[in-house]
């Protein structure tokens, strides 16, 4: 590969350097009428970027324009770009709505190259070539960034909801209970498993109560599941009552042969309760009915 000369490194960065508010100016323009959406960030906004990105890929070109982007300048320069694709994701860009911000620099640095190498057509198309390989190599940094940015965000965004609809519940002194919600599979019942765990120690629970009247379906998967964190609580020196049995999870888990053991099932929450009362010694009674008059 063909290294940058020297008077061709110098010529795209006395451009940027003496042309960079030009530059700038038409580089958010063509922005703009390109169909950013402006309801998402500002024109402001835009051209502070825009202003921002220039700066320090006048700084590179200035310092080490190489083929392979190499230095400590260019590490700035994928640093920016790296933070602006997370901008933009949690802004609601598109991937591609993400990389033509690098893209859309080609026009306005065509055009200032034209101008100032249009009349040797030899150095105009390397200069011109070269400038398109820094151009391309820079757009799928922010497209690699883009998607990294993305499934950092959906994978927090897949265990926060994992955490809210995982919530252990203290309901009496020594009492806790796990509402499930939704399909359990493995990953969701290591998550149930460690906050369940969680909460026992944090709450010297004897007794805990699963509740699966959120559970649309229970198969020999979630069966098992279900005991084996049964198993995990036992461990951890605490019983484990499992309320929500409805008719049909009832008929369910008969059709399957799935043996629940020892372990104590209820219909609902509210039975399930009377009974963890009980063994921890405890009992809810109604307050007697006072005398009229008293």
């Amino acid at each position: 590969m063909k290294e940058w000369t020297l008077s061709e490194q110098n010529e795209l960065a006395t451009i940027l350097e003496k042309d960079g508010d030009t530059v700038l100016n038409a580089w958010v323009a063509g922005q703009l009428s390109g169909g950013i959406r402006q309801g998402v960030i500002s024109e402001a906004e835009l051209r502070e970027s825009a202003r921002s990105f220039l700066a320090v890929f006048a700084r590179a070109v200035k310092t080490n324009y190489n083929a392979q982007l190499a230095g400590e300048t260019w590490d700035s320069v994928r640093t920016h770009l790296v933070s602006l694709s997370r901008e933009r994701v949690i802004q609601g860009f598109s991937p591609v709505e993400t990389a033509m911000f690098v893209f859309s620099l080609k026009e306005p640095l065509f055009e200032a190259l034209r101008k100032s190498l249009g009349k040797n057509p030899e150095a105009f198309g390397d200069a011109l070539w070269k400038l398109t390989q820094t151009l391309d190599s820079l757009g799928l940094i922010t497209i690699e960034a883009y998607q990294a940015s993305r499934q950092q965000i959906i994978e927090r965004q897949q265990q926060e909801l994992l955490d809210l609809t995982t919530p252990v519940v203290r309901l009496w002194d020594s009492v806790v209970a796990l509402p499930l919600i939704g399909t359990l599979d493995s990953e969701r019942t290591q998550v149930v498993m460690e906050s369940l765990l969680d909460s026992i120690v944090e709450n010297e629970a004897a007794i805990a109560i699963i509740d699966i009247t959120g559970v649309p379906t229970v198969d020999t998967l979630v069966a098992q599941h279900l005991l084996k964190t049964v198993a995990a609580a036992r461990l951890m020196g605490a019983e484990c009552i499992i309320s929500g049995i409805r008719p049909q999870i009832a008929q369910t888990i008969v059709h399957l042969g799935v043996d629940l053991g020892d372990v104590v099932t209820k219909a609902t929450l509210a039975e399930a309760l009377k009974i963890a009362l009980r063994r921890v010694g405890m009992t809810v009674t109604k307050i007697a009915t006072a005398k009229q008059g008293d």
